[in-house]
């Protein structure tokens, strides 16, 4: 589980074809990397990767074909900054919202306006519309792994408003109009859908 906080941005060293629509991909990290061992769990732009080998300045995991056709990672390249995140321990501050690392959908930047004090982006959902239904005003959503407030849900767009510490510290801070980004909506919402589902089938064949 995370939070949705970025520990640091890291850096694409490699990405090896593994065979079978799979690769190893290789990252450049330090942060992430301090209390690091094999088996654990970090996030890249909010996908939940596990450490299949590490030494002083970079990690690998290998990343199954199912995830590189529901993420962002497909596109990834040596060179290319991504957010990362280890795994929340009981004493951390729940800064964001929890965060599974299990992507949702992939969105399209298609708006972006620089304000005064913050930046302002609006992401198109995925067609299917399947994720609408867990957006609200003011709620949670995670985006390459940030944890962010909704500003606005309208027409399968979802508003964001950016402040200049997010812009800073994540990829967030340099993604374009057009630009492919990781969704996740908040686990709760899904969870209270499912007990709503579960009680009105209950009721009705009871």
């Amino acid at each position: 589980m995370f939070t949705g906080i970025i520990e640091e941005l890291g850096r694409i060293r490699a990405v090896q074809d593994q065979g079978g629509d799979a690769i190893r991909v290789t990252i450049e990290a330090s942060t992430t990397l301090t209390d690091a061992a094999l088996g654990d769990s970090i996030a890249v732009d909010g996908c939940c990767l596990t450490i299949a080998s590490l030494d002083a300045a970079s990690w690998s995991a290998d990343v199954m074909g199912t995830t590189l056709a529901a993420t962002t990672l497909r596109a990834r390249r040596p060179g290319d900054q991504v957010n990362l995140e280890r795994a929340v321990t009981a004493q951390q501050r729940l800064g964001g919202h929890i965060v599974q690392g299990h992507v949702d959908g992939v969105g399209r930047i298609l708006e972006r306006r620089s304000e005064p004090h913050w930046d302002s982006i609006v992401i198109g959902l995925p067609s299917r519309g399947e994720l609408e239904r867990y957006l609200v005003d003011k709620g949670s959503i995670a985006v390459d792994g940030v944890s962010l407030t909704i500003v606005d849900v309208d027409e399968r767009r979802v508003s964001i408003g950016l402040i200049p510490e997010t812009l800073a510290r994540t990829t967030l801070g340099h993604r374009l109009v057009g630009d492919l980004v990781n969704l996740e909506v908040d686990v709760l919402a899904k969870h209270v859908e499912r007990l709503l589902v579960w009680r009105s089938t209950a009721e009705v064949t009871s």
